[in-house]
This record gives structure tokens, sequence and C-alpha cells, in this order.
């Protein structure tokens, strides 16, 4: 696997893991009962998360067949599933504060978590929208705390309309509600700039994928 050299962010630079309050979360209502929150930061030390993940989570590359032709996926994956130990305590504690937070709206707990590795600009993943499972009919909840360089995500009402665009990462967290999963799609684009790597952890309920 091909190392790739991450820059600190100046404002990040600490060896000490430490997760904010979330009472910072603000609120972008989108339409159609989408909405998303976020939270720039809430992960202090993120860098020294970053770089634990990176050595650490048994990353696999993908294949998917794209017409007539087996193409590789753009982006490292690995999964923990509900009763699997996630790879650092931090995100433990980072899954029990966000089921605590949206325990009123949500009605349960995340449960699972899904990491991506972009390694640089050349890695992305495609418009799309995490509907497989409840996501294709049921209003729910995905997170997710970005670590590493920043990397744009951008939104997108599915029948046609403005794009949002929030860049993430060094520890900023955004939750995507509602209807957000089934009445938007999200992206993370190629970027022709230097990009620096990043990983993005995804907790998601049970039976959203």
């Amino acid at each position: 696997m091909t190392a790739h050299h991450l820059q600190g962010s100046l404002f990040d630079q600490t060896d000490e893991l430490h997760l904010g309050p979330l009472d910072g979360l603000r609120r972008t209502v989108l339409g159609a009962g989408a909405w998303i929150d976020v939270l720039p930061g809430w992960l202090t030390g993120s860098d020294v998360l970053f770089e634990h993940l990176a050595a650490e989570v048994p990353w696999r590359a993908e294949q998917r067949r794209m017409y007539d032709n087996v193409v590789a996926v753009p982006r490292l994956l690995a999964f923990y599933g509900e009763h699997e130990a996630l790879p650092h305590p931090v995100l433990d504690d980072a899954r029990r504060a966000l089921s605590a937070h949206y325990a009123g709206e949500l009605g349960e707990p995340f449960v699972t978590a899904g990491l991506c590795h972009y390694r640089d600009g050349r890695d992305s993943v495609a418009w799309h929208g995490d509907r497989t499972g409840r996501g294709a009919d049921q209003d729910t909840m995905v997170a997710i705390l970005s670590v590493g360089s920043p990397r744009d995500l951008l939104l997108r009402p599915v029948r046609g309309g403005e794009t949002v665009r929030r860049p993430l990462g060094h520890g900023d967290l955004i939750v995507m509600g509602g209807s957000c999963q089934r009445t938007w799609e999200h992206c993370v684009p190629k970027s022709g700039r230097a990009a620096g790597p990043r990983i993005s952890v995804q907790f998601r309920p049970r039976g959203v994928r």
C-alpha cells in the first residue's frame, strides 16, 4: 500500500485525543424533510487518530463491475459491524456521544462504523444516497467524522437543484438526517488540487448502509 503524507493542521497540534461537546452543532435545513448538522473540529488531536487508523485498520481495496469492465473502487474501505470492536477507543466514545445526543430524534443508537480512506485527490466517491436497507424508505441518520486533510463533501437534491458544499477534515463532524438519504445525494469528488489523505468514519443505525 502506498504511503501518503498527511499535512497536519496548524490548529490541531496535540497528541491528546478529545471530543468536544455536541451543543455546538449547527443545523442547515436542506428541504424536503432533509437536514445536515455540522460541527467543525469536534475531535481535537485528530491527526493522531488519522495516523493510527491509516496504519492499523485492515483496509481493503474493492473492485466493481462498470458496464463490461471491472474497475478498482477509488478509495480503501473497512467496515465494523454491530458487535465488532472499533479500531480506536475514541471512536467508541464518539458513537456513544452521538447516540446519546440524537436519541430523541433518532430513537435508536448508532451501531455500525464504515471507514473510507481517500489516499489523495484521485480517490473519490460518486453521487449516492445510503439507501441500502431502511434508508430507502425511512428517515434515518448518518454521522460522519473526518480526520486527515480536508476534502469537499457535496450534497444535491435528487430531483435537481443547488449543490451544497462542506469541506471536512481534521476532526470535523457532519450528520445527515431526516429524509437526506432518500431526497438528497452526496459525493466526494476527485480533486485536481494537491489533496492530502483523509479518512471518514460513518456511524449508522442498524439496517442502514
